[in-house]
């Protein structure tokens, strides 16, 4: 999420209430310019309807991105899913002011976290290297091994 603090203050929040547009809704989501795109095709479409369905969506993008887009909308509070539908729902604003208060209250508690007990069962150990040139140490141990046939 691409929120920028300030931007959100009283002073410039009342600037940005005169007018306000979807791409601004769109751009705290996402940095990128063609998903914020697409997220603001998506949430513009249920704000013009109402109400959306899958089988309503326009021919411009994919119906797979279409539903991407919206479920997102979902996940994040902005939309609901109800009867085959999208649609606003009324609750957006609660879940992002209880996350800051979370983060806020977190940032204050002095306690040690264990993170590999926190994520058991990330991956934490580093990606094996998938291609291009072996190291020459590497290669050497690697061509001894299937000639012997170990």
């Amino acid at each position: 999420m691409a929120i920028r603090y300030w931007e959100y203050e009283d002073a410039p929040l009342k600037e940005k209430l005169k007018d306000p547009n979807v791409k601004d809704i769109a751009r705290v989501y996402f940095d990128n310019e063609t998903k914020a795109y697409r997220f603001a095709k998506a949430l513009y479409e249920v704000k013009t309807r109402g109400a959306l369905r899958l089988k309503d969506c326009g021919k411009e993008l994919p119906i797979a991105t279409w539903k991407r887009y919206l479920d997102f909308g979902v996940q994040v509070g902005l939309l609901k899913h109800e009867e085959g539908s999208y649609s606003f729902t009324d609750r957006y604003s609660k879940p992002l002011k209880n996350v800051s208060q979370y983060i806020k209250t977190w940032m204050d508690t002095k306690k040690d976290e264990d993170l590999q007990v926190l994520f058991a069962s990330a991956k934490m150990d580093r990606q094996a290297k998938r291609g291009g040139r072996e190291h020459q140490g590497e290669g050497a141990a690697l061509d001894n091994d299937s000639a012997t046939g170990q």
